[in-house]
């Protein structure tokens, strides 16, 4: 090759790859490191930079420790006391909250404990105050990343126990699975075991579903506080009907006040639901004593999110049924994470209420900081949340608390620096089959607001089933006669646009022409004038099937525009003949008439296509309208005018 091309093309090729962005394939580490004093273990994190995000609040890591023992820790730098001598194996997931980096990939850790110096050891800290039960997360769920999920559980009885936690996970409303379960790491002797048969009570029916939850109608209970229930038969039953998979362990030896962790680490899956206003759960069940039918049930709730951002908006109305929601609750939550360096003592969430919500419906479900709301027409002088409505808005301000922010000295309990609010609504009187959307902008005292992410409330399609019948009119044959019944399926009420399909059964009746002819028949020796009438009568039945795109102008009047097929399924061709014999090649003389009706019948014999326009009156959403359509057909003998009723459901 000429050493001036060879020397081009190197240069070509150099500015080439210069100008290409090649893919960082560098993974993020966090490394494990720790002091040890005897058996007292003082934990430090090694994390690298942080990678800021444009115009967000500045970024930061959260932890979650398990320290090998059944024992976790959220703080930054923990201090861990272990109860006896072994070989310990510790574990570090790392959160990046406003980074544009993947979370840090960390490494197990051995801790080998040969000597007890330190006997300030303290058990698994009590959760009675959650009622026996308590269900954390370390992030919320991003596609592809893992998630660890603690499940911590405390014999409340005041004798030994021999009991079994569950855990379902993968809701069915979902087409997809959101989780893999990777892991499950017990620490007192809990067994994993599998039941094909979750209970034995008779199958509950779980059509009517409604909201996002997908919850079985028989087990309308929201599960976001510890509930206790006596029925656990039917509670199984409803979580097998609600979600594909479930995790079981035996617990044996439980000791009375003993509070004991169950750790999971979950795989997201590529294909969760990517909706990040989306709200999923985990539902957590404890039953203290396998030999009774008393249990505790805890639901941990989830937004699907697109980075670990603490300030957030979701719904659980992602996923409705627009048959079953009229006089539902739909319910919001925005959280907040105070992320300065002090306090905040005024927290204002300004939320956008789309137009079909009812705000005189408003209830407040729950909220951190917990406090009463504010009396209205007085200054607030103590902590309280005041509840201000605007034209399109919802004012939630808490007064006068106390949220440590997150780089604040001395803070060390990252879940202390955030809050939310939880409340749901109802729909107004007359609402639409339409998707919303709403954020908030959240105000730290003075600072600037911090933008949310979109909140979405959509429907299912649904199905509408119509039943049709009505009158066609032909132009163009002779004296038609055309009667049909049909069925259509669309979308349960949809607002503007929507497709439908039908099918038409449809019996058509035409003369197709008389005819005349004369023949001479000598064929009897004598000779004859025969004068021939035929007169021809078609009778089809057809099979219509159409498909629609259709537009709901109002309430009352909607368009449609489309294609047909029609199927000649059965043609029948009578022909009515009349022949006048006369004697001689005259007809002076009539001898006699004979008649006759031979008959021709095919199936199957033609397939037609056209266009079709269409106009209804009524009710054009659902129940009963009258219609015109008219088809134009490629074959344009058959054009024709169709008059009928329909009516939806």
């Amino acid at each position: 090759m000429n050493k001036s091309l060879l020397v081009i093309f190197l240069i070509f090729a150099t500015s080439l790859y210069a100008q290409v962005k090649v893919k960082d394939t560098v993974t993020r580490r966090a490394n494990i490191g720790y002091d040890q004093k005897g058996n007292l273990v003082s934990f430090k994190p090694e994390t690298p930079p942080l990678i800021p995000i444009a115009g967000a609040p500045k970024p930061s890591y959260t932890y979650l420790w398990e320290l090998g023992d059944g024992h976790y820790s959220r703080e930054a730098e923990p201090k861990h006391v272990y109860k006896n001598k072994g070989t310990y194996t510790a574990k570090l997931t790392v959160t990046n909250n406003y980074d544009n980096g993947k979370p840090p990939a960390t490494r197990p850790k051995k801790v080998v404990v040969n000597e007890i110096s330190d006997t300030n050891y303290k058990d698994i800290a009590s959760i009675d105050t959650q009622d026996g039960l308590s269900i954390i997360k370390n992030c919320d769920p991003i596609p592809e990343q893992e998630m660890q999920v603690v499940v911590s559980y405390e014999n409340l009885e005041n004798y030994v126990t021999n009991g079994k936690l569950y855990l379902f996970y993968n809701e069915k409303q979902f087409k997809n699975n959101n989780f893999v379960l990777e892991e499950v790491r017990p620490y007192a002797g809990e067994r994993e075991v599998k039941e094909n048969n979750i209970v034995s009570a008779d199958d509950i029916d779980n059509t009517n579903r409604y909201l996002a939850s997908n919850e079985n109608l028989t087990f309308s209970k929201k599960y976001l506080e510890t509930t206790n229930e006596t029925n656990l038969d039917s509670t199984l039953l409803a979580a097998k009907n609600s979600y594909k998979n479930v995790a079981i362990l035996e617990i044996d030896d439980h000791n009375p006040g003993e509070t004991r962790n169950v750790f999971y680490t979950f795989k997201t899956t590529p294909e969760m639901i990517k909706d990040t206003s989306a709200t999923i759960t985990i539902r957590s069940i404890y039953v203290p004593n396998r030999s009774f039918k008393d249990h505790k049930i805890k639901n941990l709730e989830m937004e699907i999110v697109t980075s670990h951002d603490p300030n957030k908006m979701g719904s659980n109305g992602s996923f409705m049924n627009y048959r079953f929601v009229r006089y539902k609750r739909v319910k919001f939550k925005t959280s907040f994470q105070n992320n300065g360096e002090g306090p905040a003592r005024k927290i204002q969430l300004e939320t956008d209420i789309p137009d079909m919500f009812d705000k005189s419906t408003l209830k407040i479900e729950s909220m951190y900081p917990e406090c009463p709301i504010c009396p209205k027409g007085e200054v607030a002088t103590t902590s309280c949340l005041d509840v201000i409505e605007r034209e399109t808005q919802i004012f939630f301000v808490f007064r006068n608390i106390y949220l440590p922010g997150s780089n604040q000295k001395n803070v060390t309990e990252i879940d202390s620096t955030k809050g939310f609010v939880k409340y749901s609504m109802k729909f107004n009187e007359d609402f639409h089959k339409v998707k919303t959307k709403s954020r908030t902008a959240i105000i730290f005292d003075k600072n600037e607001p911090i933008i949310t992410n979109y909140a979405t409330t959509r429907f299912t399609p649904g199905i509408s089933i119509g039943a049709k019948a009505g009158y066609n009119i032909y132009t163009n044959l002779k004296n038609p006669k055309s009667y049909f019944v049909g069925a259509t399926i669309s979308p349960f009420k949809s607002y503007r646009y929507y497709g439908q399909a039908e099918f038409i059964n449809s019996v058509t009746s035409y003369d197709g022409g008389t005819t005349n002819s004369r023949t001479i028949d000598q064929s009897t020796g004598a000779v004859h004038l025969n004068l021939i009438t035929t007169s021809i009568e078609n009778k089809n039945i057809n099979w219509e099937i159409p498909v629609l795109f259709r537009y709901n102008i109002s309430t009352y009047f909607g368009v449609g525009a489309g294609m047909q097929f029609n199927m000649n399924v059965s043609e029948e061709q009578t022909q009515n003949i009349k022949t006048d014999i006369y004697e001689g090649t005259t007809d002076k003389l009539l001898l006699r008439t004979e008649y006759s009706t031979p008959k021709d019948t095919k199936s199957f014999t033609k397939l037609n296509s056209g266009l079709l326009f269409d106009f209804t009156a009524g009710f054009a959403r659902i129940g009963p309208s009258l219609g015109a359509r008219y088809v134009l057909n490629f074959d344009n003998d058959f054009n024709y005018v169709q008059l009928y009723a329909i009516w939806k459901f």
